[in-house]
């Protein structure tokens, strides 16, 4: 199921600027003298889709969202001779991509709201609002998270929102697919089915064909040549949907491709619905003539398809709602009623 991300918050020092334009996190594995560090530990649990609050100059002045897991990393050559004393020993890097805010916060300005959400141990800075210089990576706890939240304004949901697009979605799988690894109460047969129902593969693809015998909308028939796609996103299923047959369609590449970015969905009848955002050269290209009745939908793939036009669809469209439960859609001239033979 959906989690929350985790926030993270680093001190950024000497290398604020080399960490942000190359994408990532360094650290050392351990202190100068060999001991174990929190905040060096703390790399190892960032995980794919985390947001890290990057802290330089007495403000917070960028927010960026891991793209990966930590992996073992000899210092970058940029950081030069910052970290000196840490030597040649390889540490932790962690891929982060950055985004500066237009507005960066002073912890200072408002210690008064942030001395009493501050993590008991390892906090990144102290009651005053100054660094704590012997953190370097820390976790933002729930409260601290939602009080700095409406401090920011907007500001880091928009820019975390605009960093996971470019990813085209991948990010979202990628954490998902970490929980999965990282969890304790499946064994790791069942683990590597719901991996493989993440690419369509597996008995999820088994489960779909079936159900589905062709694309729905090219009338395609050689399975060789169609995907299995989630009609409900596999990253934000349970374990039942992430393999329910009823959950998919198989779909030409083309087709999948504007099914999962949310260009085009389907209406409970059959009826293509057509994004608002969609070049209609792409339609004309691929051979898509409207209108198009691509036959009605069991009442069980229903209920994935109403989840799918409201929150992948109708985010495309702007998340604009034309109705109480439907999202605006648009149907491209008059629907085409197929009755199923």
């Amino acid at each position: 199921m959906f989690q929350k991300p985790k926030y993270w918050w680093v001190n950024h020092r000497q290398t604020y600027r080399q960490e942000l334009e190359g994408e990532y996190l360094w650290s050392p594995k351990k202190n100068q003298n060999g001991a174990k560090n929190v905040s060096y530990d703390n790399m190892i649990h960032v995980m794919p889709g985390d947001v890290v609050l990057s802290f330089a100059d007495e403000a917070i002045r960028a927010v960026g969202v891991a793209l990966g897991r930590a992996r073992e990393a000899p210092k970058p050559p940029e950081l030069g001779s910052a970290g000196n004393q840490w030597g040649t020993s390889p540490g932790w890097q962690v891929p982060v991509r950055f985004a500066e805010l237009a507005e960066p916060l002073r912890p200072k300005d408002h210690s008064s709201q942030l001395a009493p959400v501050l993590p008991a141990r390892h906090s990144p800075i102290r009651a005053s609002g100054d660094v704590n210089q012997s953190v370097f990576l820390a976790a933002v706890p729930e409260p601290m998270v939602t009080r700095l939240t409406k401090l920011f304004a907007g500001q880091v949901a928009h820019i975390v929102e605009s960093i996971t697009r470019t990813t085209g979605g991948s990010l979202v799988d990628d954490a998902a697919e970490e929980r999965i690894l990282q969890r304790t109460d499946i064994g790791p047969t069942l683990k590597k089915t719901l991996l493989n129902a993440r690419r369509g593969q597996g008995i999820f693809r088994v489960n779909v064909e079936q159900i589905e015998r062709k694309c729905r909308v090219t009338g395609l028939l050689d399975r060789r040549h169609l995907r299995a796609r989630h009609i409900k996103p596999w990253s934000i299923c349970d374990d039942r949907e992430k393999v329910d047959g009823c959950n998919g369609l198989l779909l030409s590449p083309h087709v999948d491709h504007l099914f999962d970015r949310g260009y085009i969905s389907f209406a409970d009848p059959g009826e293509l619905l057509v994004s608002k955002d969609l070049n209609q050269a792409v339609l004309t290209s691929w051979g898509l003539a409207l209108p198009r009745n691509v036959g009605p939908f069991s009442p069980e793939q229903c209920r994935y398809l109403e989840y799918h036009r409201v929150h992948v669809f109708g985010k495309a469209n702007g998340g604009r709602r034309g109705g109480p439960e439907e999202p605006e859609v648009v149907v491209i001239g008059e629907p085409v009623v197929v009755r199923p033979e």
